[in-house]
């Protein structure tokens, strides 16, 4: 990742000089238009504090929240104690509630009585732009014990950017607080607190509709969303894929479907998806990581994701560390490879204070490893090189990536990082272990400025954006004599013009063959053509080596990886499952994964239209299926899931009128006849047009029924004026079976029946005459590994004896 830049101190903005706003003084505000909306949400607390948090801008900020009864209006406030700092106040995000050139008015209601205060205090309603950007919006002088009004009208300068828009309460801003704590951090209430102006239009579809992902094609990986700096982690049969969210920003103009260019500044995600055969990937959704509502409140950005697990005091955990924009580097836990998500830590991994890495530019993608012995490290780093290096040595050994090693709860570091002189050195280190050796691969940059200026590396060295490796016995050292060689190549060129740039990647082994992941903007590419706007997608490709333990250099291409198994269509799994698909979107929904467990994030297949489908890659449905279920909640009237095999052309086998209860979840499903082998398996979706069909959260089939072959006869016979009734049953199957055959007048076991050959019993009534009846032939033995029972009846006729 390539960190956006940052300004330094923390500044206040006057509001009349910059916001167009009107203070206190305001009397007639612009009348409200129709359109106008209150874009704070439980301004009244009377929802005690829902939406609203201590401001967390600076490190320092820190109070206390309080519901209160001492209200305003109604029956709650909120009451402000225990401030660090001036700008220790209730805050809520509004970002993508506000926008650029609008006015907005504002109104509140404060108070705060502390009897050793001063007689009058100025409050202020401010807006943090993230960074160090602060607006000081509208203000009151308070007249202590009294209720004040926050009332006022301001102006976002049409320049100022919104993706970060956070609204907060203070007093005004002084350098040491503490001095005269009564002064300056007195105690306070807030009430009635609201925003009110133009809503903001509705956000601009995600959703990708071109075909991103060709079927036959296994990159890239998904065809619906984005993601980079993809990290491969296997657990219990699985692969998991953790990528920078991509997605967050992507907004496309609808008309002409381009968007603008990627801002890492705004990603807080990260996104997860999971395979067992490589070519199906099931979406897991987006973690969110960083920002207020994060697992991580006190981090901003969650970029390029390492992953690791390991049994912490006798409890099996999973670690996901991340990049927190460029300056530092953090870790949050989870309880599965999906979550739940806690954060064990208060304060970054990485960061300024972590010995050994002060010279470090960027300290950011941190990649974890734990080794065979338990023992666990973080390789991080990457940015421009020490400005007192030699001009050569900043480009070809930029020094600028560590390794240090974790704590045994894997969220702590021990020691002092230690150099990785990785020749051309940019970012992204990754280690993983082969053979008892240690492999270490990482980005190589571009040149300029930051690496002494343009220059010609080294012999063997990397070129810019490409994927260097190295190769050592020791995963703490790494110098530049162990490196060994160009791993990837820049990926523009597999994938041409448009796809460049610098790469991510990670490399991990998965039942006995190894894997190396990449990123490139090739979904990008599909939508848009050779003009791409940055957002990349994951890859991934088969890693060889030689017989001295190098790595065979790596050529990129959609084919991707094969299939590794087919997939098995009998059990209960999450429609958001697919190879390849159209036109559609995923989403969260409250409650757990039917597949995965209530404890895992559940997901849907949402923006379904006339004409979208998804598909599943070499589906085996053995000897047959019997019946499909859908879990579907229907949009409108009308709509359908038809099932076809092999292409999405291709015939109509089954079809599922989605005609449940309007916005009801319901299970519907359809007969499946006819339907045995291997196949690519298509849903495509059909009904009324221009409108959202139904959203789909899992699928079901069902085997049919496997039954052995037998041939049963059965007749009422007399013998010496005694009725009896004779039971054959003849064994069809190529294998030998098992037989029970048994009458109202008894049963006999027959075992080992071979093929061809027949079981048979006479049953004697020891009466004249017997009424008409039915035998019953229970066969058991084995198809294709699997035992099976089959039960045959036969009817015969009333036999009478004598004269």
């Amino acid at each position: 990742m390539t960190p956006r830049p940052r300004t330094g101190a923390r500044r206040r903005v006057a509001a009349i000089a910059t916001a167009g706003v009107m203070l206190a003084g305001f009397v007639a505000a612009a009348p409200v238009q129709a359109a106008d909306t209150n874009l704070v949400v439980n301004g009244g607390f009377e929802n005690g504090l829902a939406n609203w948090f201590v401001n967390n801008g600076n490190a320092t900020d820190s109070a206390t929240l309080s519901p209160t009864t001492d209200a305003y209006a109604g029956s709650s406030a909120v009451r402000v104690t225990n401030r660090a700092t001036t700008g220790s106040g209730p805050m809520q995000d509004l970002s993508g509630k506000v926008q650029a050139g609008q006015t907005y008015t504002l109104s509140a209601r404060i108070k705060y009585e502390n009897a050793a205060s001063p007689a009058t205090k100025q409050f202020f309603a401010t807006m943090h732009y993230g960074g160090s950007t602060y607006t000081n919006l509208v203000s009151v002088t308070a007249n202590r014990g009294q209720w004040a009004h926050v009332n006022g009208q301001f102006t976002i300068p049409a320049s100022q950017g919104v993706s970060t828009a956070r609204l907060f309460f203070e007093t005004p801003w002084t350098s040491n607080p503490a001095a005269d704590p009564n002064v300056h951090l007195m105690d306070f209430t807030l009430d009635d607190v609201s925003v009110v102006g133009a809503a903001p239009p509705p956000p601009a579809s995600k959703t990708i509709e071109v075909v991103g992902k060709l079927p036959g094609e296994h990159n890239p990986l998904i065809g619906h969303k984005f993601g980079a700096d993809g990290y491969g982690f296997v657990h219990d049969g699985r692969v998991y894929m953790y990528m920078t969210n991509d997605t967050q920003g992507y907004a496309p103009n609808p008309t002409t479907g381009v968007s603008p260019g990627i801002n890492y500044g705004d990603i807080n995600q990260i996104t997860v998806i999971s395979t067992t055969d490589m070519v199906n990937w099931t979406d897991h959704g987006e973690i969110q990581v960083a920002g207020p509502n994060g697992v991580a409140p006190f981090t901003n950005n969650s970029w390029a994701p390492g992953m690791a697990k390991k049994v912490v005091d006798g409890q099996e955990k999973f670690f996901l560390y991340y990049a927190n924009g460029g300056g530092s580097s953090n870790v949050i836990t989870g309880a599965s490879p999906v979550g739940p998500w806690t954060s064990e830590r208060t304060s970054t991994l990485i960061d300024g204070r972590t010995p050994g890495a002060e010279a470090v530019a960027w300290k950011f993608d941190p990649a974890p490893f734990v080794d065979d012995d338990g023992e666990a490290y973080l390789y991080f780093g990457g940015g421009p090189a020490a400005t007192t290096m030699p001009a050569a040595e900043r480009f070809n050994n930029p020094k600028n990536l560590r390794s240090i090693k974790l704590g045994d709860d894997m969220v702590s570091t021990e020691g002092s990082a230690a150099v990785v002189d990785a020749p051309v050195a940019f970012e992204a280190a990754q280690v993983f272990k082969r053979e008892g050796k240690y492999y270490l691969s990482y980005s190589s940059h571009f040149g300029g400025n930051d690496f002494g200026g343009n220059q010609t590396p080294l012999p063997g060295y990397p070129g810019g954006g490409q994927i260097g490796y190295m190769i050592s016995d020791d995963p703490m050292v790494w110098p530049k004599e162990t490196y060994a060689g160009v791993l990837f190549p820049n990926q523009s060129q597999f994938f041409g013009t448009g796809t460049g740039g610098n790469n991510h990647q990670s490399a991990f082994e998965y039942e006995g063959k190894y894997y190396f992941t990449y990123h490139g903007p090739t979904l990008n590419k599909r939508i848009n053509g050779n003009t791409t706007q940055g957002y990349r997608s994951p890859h991934i490709q088969e890693l060889s080596f030689n017989a001295d333990g190098t790595i065979r250099q790596v050529v990129g291409d959609y084919a991707g990886v094969d299939q590794v198994r087919d997939f098995d269509p009998y059990r209960v799994f999450e429609a958001e499952t697919f190879g390849w698909s159209k036109g559609i979107a995923t989403a969260k929904i409250d409650g757990g994964s039917a597949q995965f467990g209530d404890a895992a994030p559940n997901l849907v297949v949402r923006d379904i239209d006339n004409g979208d489908w998804t598909a599943l890659s070499s589906v085996d449905f053995g000897a047959g299926a019997k019946s499909l279920t859908a879990k579907v909640r229907p949009l409108v009237a009308g709509g359908s899931i038809q099932l076809r095999l092999g292409d999405v052309a291709a015939p109509v086998v089954a079809t599922i009128p989605v005609d449940g209860a309007i916005g009801e979840w319901t299970e519907l499903s359809t007969a499946l006849d006819g339907v045995s082998g291997v196949h690519d398996v298509y849903f495509t979706y059909a009904g009324p047009a221009g409108a959202d069909l139904f959203e789909i959260d899992t699928w079901a089939f069902e085997a049919a029924t496997a039954e052995l072959p037998v041939t049963v006869s059965v007749q009422a016979r007399c013998v010496g004026g005694k009725a009896y009734v004779a039971v054959q049953a003849r064994n069809d199957h190529d294998a030998p079976v098992n037989m029970v055959l048994e009458t109202a007048y008894g049963q006999r076991s027959v075992s080992a029946v071979a093929p061809g050959a027949s079981a048979f019993q006479q049953f004697t009534t020891r009466t004249a005459a017997v009424p008409a009846g039915t035998a019953t032939v229970r066969v058991t033995g084995s198809i294709d590994g699997t035992d099976v029972t089959t039960v045959r009846t036969a009817e015969h006729a009333a036999a009478t004896c004598g004269s």
